[in-house]
């Protein structure tokens, strides 16, 4: 059985002192590749670093939602420069809209854009950050789709939306990924979406550190490992086998970020 965790954050300080572990524990559960996100540009040379590291772990480059009060007339030309400087690159992101820790929205949406710009260039696909924001998302979502066609591409990552707004990406040819917040008792919103949510365009993550799944989310720290779960609770929500599951996501993420395994 392979898996894939196609949203991973292992530059963070909570993993500098047992990374070789964490690999150890990853590859005992078979996750065979990673896709690691990135929040600002700066981070991206000690994302490099782990990358060339460890050959099953992948990149991305953009800026957070969060993060776009860093936003100037620079960034978009850092971002590109950086995302042409790697082969190990494989996404845009994580790039989105988040209106439920900041209100920043202007600035939010001029940041999305001029990344779903680099991305469409480049021809990469994009990993998407949507939080209290599915409406505006889809809406710039389905204009640069107009657009740009099949050169937008992605992945609507961390899913904690409702079944309607699933199907709203789901229509414009996006992935859904489920993280450990599919495992919480009373995410049934999420849950229904993992049951919505077609074979060829599903995939799972766990965002750690963040959002440790059930059994292990007492824990103060998530890692590649515990995607296992979030797969199992995926296979049981939709009456397949975690073999099954595991099978289609790892194809699904093969196909989207252009991976080989």
């Amino acid at each position: 059985m392979q898996l894939i965790d196609t949203h991973v954050h292992l530059n963070f300080e909570v993993f500098e002192q047992d990374i070789a572990a964490v690999r150890s524990r990853w590859q005992e559960a078979g996750v065979v590749h990673l896709i690691h996100s990135c929040v600002q540009p700066s981070e991206f040379p000690s994302i490099q670093k782990l990358a060339h590291a460890f050959p099953e772990l992948s990149f991305a480059v953009g800026l957070h939602p969060l993060d776009t009060e860093q936003w100037n007339s620079q960034s978009a030309d850092e971002i590109s420069k950086l995302a042409s400087s790697d082969s190990k690159i494989v996404a845009i992101g994580e790039i989105g809209l988040d209106f439920y820790k900041a209100n920043n929205c202007q600035q939010q949406l001029t940041a999305f854009e001029a990344q779903l710009d680099i991305a469409t260039e480049l021809n990469l696909p994009i990993i998407v950050h949507c939080r209290n924001a599915a409406t505006k998302v889809r809406e710039v979502l389905q204009k640069w789709k107009e657009l740009k066609g099949e050169r937008l591409r992605g992945v609507m990552h961390c899913w904690g939306g409702t079944p309607e707004e699933a199907q709203w990406f789901l229509d414009l040819g996006f992935y859904i990924s489920f993280s450990g917040t599919v495992t919480f008792k009373n995410a049934t919103a999420i849950q229904s979406s993992a049951m919505l949510v077609s074979s060829d365009r599903i995939m799972v993550e766990t965002d750690c550190p963040f959002l440790a799944p059930v059994p292990k989310r007492g824990e103060k720290r998530n890692e590649p490992a515990y995607v296992r779960y979030v797969a199992e609770q995926v296979a049981q929500l939709r009456g397949e086998t975690l073999e099954e599951i595991a099978m289609k996501t790892t194809q699904n993420a093969c196909d989207l970020f252009g991976l080989t395994i």
